[in-house]
């Protein structure tokens, strides 16, 4: 992959990696440091990329890591004032953005990158490395869970 194709592809996955970031993150800083983070790394390991038409796959996979690390170096506690900070991120209803910050990771990411980000349940498991089953059980899980909040 040559500069120009990976400067490329890292812009049209940009708002992609930012929502994900902020859905594991929820500060638009650590979002910003994670996303630099996951570029560089991409760019650095560019060549074991296999197939080029994956690349967001790919890339999502070494933003989560990335996400996971900066999240476990700062070990901070979030806010819900931080948690609706961005506009780009937050839906229009502040009662589901509350539901859905409610809700574990493991179900909100799968349920972000299937709604968010328009993925396929096989996409989500190649990226988060789960069986495709469980994909589609923590999405069914997670409407459930929004189901009841917004019920409630």
């Amino acid at each position: 992959m040559d500069k120009d194709l990976y400067l490329r592809e890292i812009e049209r996955c940009g708002g992609m990696m930012y929502r994900v970031a902020f859905t594991i993150l929820r500060s638009p800083d650590d979002c910003r440091d994670a996303m630099q983070e996951a570029a560089l790394k991409a760019w650095e390991k560019r060549d074991a990329l296999r197939d080029e038409s994956r690349f967001a796959a790919w890339i999502t996979r070494i933003l989560i890591r990335a996400c996971y690390d900066i999240r476990r170096r700062r070990g901070r506690v979030i806010s819900l004032e931080e948690m609706a900070t961005d506009p780009a991120v937050q839906p229009p209803d502040r009662t589901l953005c509350l539901a859905l910050q409610s809700l574990p990771e493991k179900l909100r990411l799968p349920l972000m990158l299937q709604y968010s980000e328009g993925m396929s349940y096989r996409e989500i498991s190649r990226v988060l490395r789960l069986p495709e089953s469980t994909v589609r059980g923590r999405i069914h899980r997670a409407k459930e869970a929004l189901r009841k909040e917004l019920e409630a």
